[in-house]
């Protein structure tokens, strides 16, 4: 969000952020708008910044879904660390209050899209705004969804209308029947002659044709959550997708430029740059070992191996080795604290760094490297090579897309390598053609290596919530679930995040209907309804 940001509270009473040159114009008391003259384009980047925050950071994913899926590896072990749930499924102190962050921060987000669509319902000029605000109910809601599984959905965002307060929670097949209806009819509805959203902090800066692509790519990855459950619908939804348009190349990936000085940086910048962090947090075993195995171009952009010692393994500006010969990913389960679990008993442990004071039992495993330390960095929602995995495994199963899987694979291959170049890499064109070339898909191992590079490709943009709902859907990659001592999953890894504790006092008998639908109770490893 390169634009001047300002804040203009308005109708819901919470606060809302507007990307615009005209800043002088705009800051005359926004608390004194109404509904005719409150320009609602101000709405749009609101949502978008509040969904990418959802998903990002110490508001959940970079606590929790990054070390569940084995992207992100820690020696953290308990009390108030941060990261302390993250590859061990350890409560802390500040769980419940994380556990909450993408639930509100998300139905934030859908309540100004939701406000957002009544602003403009029926106004011809503002037509195309209108249906963006349904396709980010669409984003906003599937999210929350895919995390929690049946929610509040058809009375939900009613306060102000309608009164309610407690409203009903309906079941995830219900309501990805209806947010696919709604997508469709949204995207479709987009015109290249309509209205131009003026406040868009994704970096399509109001570009429709962009933005129907965003649509249908949309459409195709909440189609395609539905394999297991009714293949039916995920392949009419899959094909109409892929028919209509989607993303067609890395340009069109959908993402929000954070804008630290003007307080909407990226969260995961923040979280990789505390004192804890930078130096307990590393790339996962599992991770490493599978870009290694592949000769990944990747890995020397995104893995560092601090200088010897404590204080280089604690500084975020400490020298690094970035060659990817020297890249050790760190084994998830293990901690600091002498005991059979300390890191020094993991196999092939590379030894202590350091000497005298300086020493550091953490050894040379590899950390994220500075393009994701930055607090301007992007933070992405939806990726031109997650579309192409997807129609890749669209094509396997049969479906009716344009080009082979093959094709697709390839394609996500070379698009993943680019969009590393949004924080800051240089791939060429020519590198990330080369790889997919010597990398080609596997007809025999289709559904687990398209799948696999999902999760890899999500992950290194730490989009760890999108690796973690595909792993969850797919089954891969195969990962070995760590078994702590004191850990909340029975040494499972978690497949749902419980719903957030006030639910259980201020919407008590609905939260218990729910609770009764979920086989296993409100717990860390009961399954959404796509997730078998």
């Amino acid at each position: 969000m390169k634009k001047r940001i300002i804040a203009a509270t308005f109708l819901i009473g919470a606060l809302q952020v507007g990307c615009t040159d005209k800043f002088d114009a705009l800051n005359t008391d926004p608390t004194r708008a109404s509904s005719t003259v409150f320009d609602p384009n101000l709405l749009l980047p609101s949502i978008q910044y509040n969904h990418v925050n959802a998903i990002s950071g110490y508001n959940g994913p970079i606590l929790f879904q990054a070390g569940w899926v084995q992207i992100l590896a820690s020696t953290s072990s308990g009390g108030a660390n941060y990261y302390t749930n993250a590859d061990k499924y350890v409560i802390s102190s500040n769980t419940n209050d994380y556990l909450q962050r993408t639930w509100n921060i998300d139905y934030n987000a859908a309540s100004y899209a939701y406000e957002m669509e009544q602003l403009t319902k029926g106004v011809t000029a503002r037509s195309n705004l209108n249906n963006i605000a349904i396709i980010m109910q669409a984003l906003t809601l599937a999210t929350i969804s895919d995390t929690y599984g049946d929610i509040p959905y058809t009375q939900a965002l009613q306060a102000k209308a309608s009164g309610i307060t407690t409203p009903v929670y309906d079941s995830q097949q219900s309501i990805y029947a209806s947010l696919l209806t709604r997508l469709d009819a949204a995207t479709a509805a987009l015109s290249t002659t309509g209205d131009i959203p003026t406040n868009d902090a994704f970096t399509y800066k109001g570009d429709i044709t962009k933005w129907k692509k965003f649509g249908y790519s949309l459409m195709l990855k909440l189609a395609m959550r539905l394999t297991k459950v009714d293949a039916a619908t995920a392949k009419t939804y899959a094909e109409k997708a892929a028919a209509a348009g989607v993303f067609a190349s890395a340009d069109d990936d959908a993402f929000v430029l954070a804008d630290n000085a003007n307080g909407y940086g990226n969260s995961n910048g923040q979280a990789l740059t505390t004192l804890d962090d930078i130096y307990q947090v590393r790339w996962s075993k599992t991770l490493i070992d599978y870009l290694k195995a592949n000769n990944d171009p990747r890995l020397s952009i995104i893995a560092e191996v601090p200088a010897a010692g404590l204080a280089a393994n604690q500084s975020a500006t400490s020298s690094a080795n970035s060659a990817a010969s020297a890249q050790l990913g760190l084994p998830n389960g293990y901690d600091l604290n002498g005991g059979a679990t300390d890191i020094s008993k993991s196999p092939g442990y590379p030894g202590a760094t350091g000497s005298g004071a300086d020493v550091t039992a953490i050894g040379n495993y590899s950390r994220p490297t500075q393009i994701y330390r930055s607090r301007n960095a992007p933070l992405f929602v939806l990726t031109y090579a997650e579309t192409e995995l997807l129609l890749a495994e669209a094509a396997t199963r049969g479906f009716t897309v344009s080009g082979t899987a093959a094709q697709h694979y390839s394609n996500a291959l070379v698009g993943g390598m680019l969009a590393l170049n949004r924080f800051g890499a240089t791939v060429t064109s020519t590198t990330a053609t080369a790889y997919a070339a010597a990398h080609p898909l596997v007809t025999a191992n289709a559904l687990q290596q398209i799948n696999t590079e999902y999760w890899a490709s999500t992950g290194v943009m730490m989009n760890f919530m999108a690796s973690w709902n595909n792993w969850k859907r797919s089954g891969y990659p195969v990962l070995t679930p760590v078994n702590y001592v004191g850990n909340f999953s029975n040494g499972m890894i978690p497949r749902r995040q419980p719903y957030p504790t006030g639910e259980a006092t201020l919407n008590t008998s609905n939260y218990g209907t729910a609770v009764s639908k979920l086989s296993g109770g409100d717990t860390w490893t009961s399954r959404v309804y796509w997730d078998k």
